[in-house]
């Protein structure tokens, strides 16, 4: 049996595949901390307590049958440790906005090297998180040993070797794509430690064997392969069998994620979407990310105090356009489609005649525009965009898909596994124990929505919303017209 464990945002999953087949799976959750506007961190002690609960969980009395441990993890963050991987502050997540000044330096790099990182330059990512605390808590920073990726810090807790692997690594901005390298000159240049960078591994890799301190605490057989896994996209991409260029799959959680994987590393002439490494060998993919899709519904959710169910109920009793009522969905800046850090949420359009579920199903219409925003950048880089694999857990209701389908123009297909970056770490734990081979790419995946009737509509309402958003930018004196 093969475990994969996928620590989320907010959760870890944990899932048991057999022969192929997942056998069981569970989650435990754990709190994002907000200590001050614009700021998310997570206690790593929280990530250990929950990954061991879910792996108990998972693997019952079967806990001696399991043979290889893959990882997945949150792209993106940050967390220093000493040299024996223990954390020595709360990680700094991909939601954080501290580093955003921080990006100043990058802005000064010559073109050359911009185009060497071959990513857009937008908060979040664990390069500027560094330079934020090289400024801000100098000895934290001085005293590290280590600065590592989530998932990379959980394989040290469970094997005591310090790594990263090359999918995370390159959404860093200090990784050289084209080189496949970190980018150490660009790292000097930007006045951080290039000590601080762990060795990178393909996420096929076997990164080390599980301690016997670990086994003992996941109820597992000490010595057995950790392999060194993959950021969760791509590991989600593997889990799904997206491993061939063509296919473009949309992954909906607290972010929305569209990705169409690559031969070779060609990076976005404009820098507007993301490149990264894949995590089979010798493949890319290219991603048009939103930080806002199941974030800002939670968020909306929580505003309002409604369960999920009424939630959809009441939003899906309002017709189509929610009788002029509008949403923003960028309640944490936004990533694509707009590229701006300073991007606001808002409703829009609102009357006394309005009711609770007008603004929900604004809501909802929103977060699907933005999606569209992202399928609308990757089909400018040549992806086809007319038929969309789905995946991630913020995607099951069928109301909902219909809903993408009806916004997007695209025929959503079913991807082929529920749980795909915990699949896909599963996987990568069984190729590092070579005992699978790579799977069999993707195909004939059963239909969830296609456009419907609702799509004229919301092709009319398209460009109301692009023109909201700008409108308002305009109108806002905010930091990013400084």
């Amino acid at each position: 049996m093969l475990l994969g464990v996928d620590l989320g945002t907010s959760s870890v999953k944990a899932v048991l595949l057999d022969d192929g087949e997942q056998a069981a799976s569970t989650s435990r959750r754990y709190r994002v901390d907000r200590p001050r506007p614009g700021w998310a961190e997570s206690s790593p002690h929280d990530w250990w307590q929950a990954t061991v609960a879910a792996v108990r969980g998972v693997v019952g009395a079967r806990g001696h049958a399991v043979t290889a441990v893959g990882l997945s993890g949150q792209m993106h963050g940050l967390v220093m440790t000493d040299t024996h991987g223990r954390a020595s502050r709360p990680a700094i997540l991909w939601a954080d906005q501290r580093s955003l000044p921080a990006l100043a330096a990058w802005q000064s790099l010559d073109d050359s090297s911009r185009r060497r990182l071959a990513n857009p330059l937008v908060d979040g990512m664990a390069g500027p998180a560094l330079r934020w605390l090289r400024d801000h808590e100098p000895a934290t920073y001085g005293d590290a040993a280590w600065a590592l990726q989530p998932k990379d810090w959980l394989r040290a807790r469970l094997t005591g070797e310090i790594a990263g692997d090359h999918s995370d690594a390159s959404a860093t901005l200090l990784y050289d794509l084209p080189a496949g390298v970190w980018a150490f000159d660009i790292v000097e240049a930007l006045g951080l430690r290039a000590d601080l960078l762990p060795p990178l591994l393909e996420s096929t890799a076997a990164a080390g064997l599980l301690s016997p301190t670990a086994a003992d605490d996941l109820g597992l057989p000490a010595g057995i392969v950790v392999a060194a896994g993959a950021g969760d996209t791509a590991a989600a991409a593997l889990g799904t069998g997206l491993i061939q260029p063509g296919p473009v799959q949309l992954t909906i959680g607290t972010g929305g994620q569209v990705l169409t994987v690559l031969a070779r590393p060609k990076p976005d002439e404009h820098l507007r979407t993301h490149l990264y490494r894949a995590a089979v060998p010798e493949r890319w993919y290219a991603m048009a990310a939103s930080k806002n899709a199941g974030q800002a519904l939670e968020w909306v959710r929580a505003i309002f105090a409604v369960s999920w169910d009424t939630c959809y109920a009441e939003a899906f009793a309002v017709p189509p356009g929610a009788e002029g009522v509008r949403f923003l969905p960028y309640v944490s800046g936004e990533r694509a489609p707009v590229l701006d850090p300073y991007a606001a949420g808002a409703w829009t359009g609102l009357s006394t005649d309005h009711r609770r579920g007008h603004l929900l199903r604004a809501a909802l219409e929103g977060v699907a525009f933005a999606l569209r925003g992202c399928l609308e950048a990757l089909a400018e880089r040549d992806a086809c965009v007319d038929e969309v694999l789905l995946a991630g857990g913020g995607s099951t209701d069928p109301r909902w898909r219909q809903l993408l389908a009806d916004v997007t123009g695209a025929r959503l297909l079913e991807a082929a596994a529920v749980d795909a970056s915990a699949r896909g770490a599963a996987l990568l734990g069984g190729l590092a124990a070579e005992q699978i081979a790579i799977p069999e790419p993707v195909s004939d995946c059963p239909v969830l929505a296609e456009p419907g009737a609702d799509h004229e509509i919301y092709a009319a309402l398209a460009g109301v919303h692009d023109d909201l958003y700008r409108r308002l930018r305009q109108s806002d004196a905010g930091p990013h017209d400084a």
